[in-house]
């Protein structure tokens, strides 16, 4: 265990960027593709300052499209490190698109990446431990923790069939599947 500590603000970064045309899909809405970059990277650059460390993406456990975002808003994204593990970090990112022209923003999205501190022979690196000031970084923190729970049991349970639940689904015609086992 790491006995350096740091604080949740350290971690804090943001970045801003003009949605462009070329960052459009084909509806003329920006990409989600293109945020998923820029998620991404603050990701990257949010892990690495709080650890001082480069660091990887191991899983993006979250991303919830909230709204849509328009050619020429300005979108700014607002990450910090909500976990920490021995040398991983769940990084939570929100992102918010502002009409320019009237002020108006809107929460366009909410992510939630975990990010590996490495050193620099590619091993898993130590992360400083997380100093936690408020109620608010303690919610976001208890909620880490029911989601690395939820995750695992999940795991767990995607390595075994319940061919009897399987035969009731299949029977109730909810599904447009079929059963056809060789």
């Amino acid at each position: 265990m790491n006995t350096k500590f740091k604080t949740v603000s350290s971690s804090n970064i943001s970045i801003s960027q003009l949605m462009l045309p070329s960052h459009t899909n084909f509806s003329g809405k920006i990409h989600g593709g293109f945020i998923l970059s820029l998620l991404d990277q603050i990701a990257f650059a949010c892990a690495s300052k709080f650890s001082g460390n480069y660091c990887v993406t191991a899983s993006v456990d979250t991303v919830n499209f909230l709204k849509p975002i328009e050619v020429g808003e300005l979108v700014t994204m607002k990450a910090k490190v909500n976990y920490v593990g021995k040398s991983s970090m769940i990084v939570g990112i929100r992102v918010e698109a502002e009409n320019i022209q009237t002020g108006e923003k809107n929460h366009c999205n909410s992510s939630y990446f975990t990010m590996v501190a490495k050193d620099e022979n590619g091993n898993k690196a130590l992360v400083p431990g997380l100093i936690l000031s408020n109620v608010e970084e303690v919610r976001r923190f208890q909620n880490c923790l029911k989601q690395i729970a939820l995750k695992k049991q999940s795991d767990a349970q995607k390595n075994s069939i319940d061919f009897g639940s399987i035969e009731s689904i299949m029977s109730s015609n909810l599904y447009n599947v079929k059963l056809d086992l060789k």
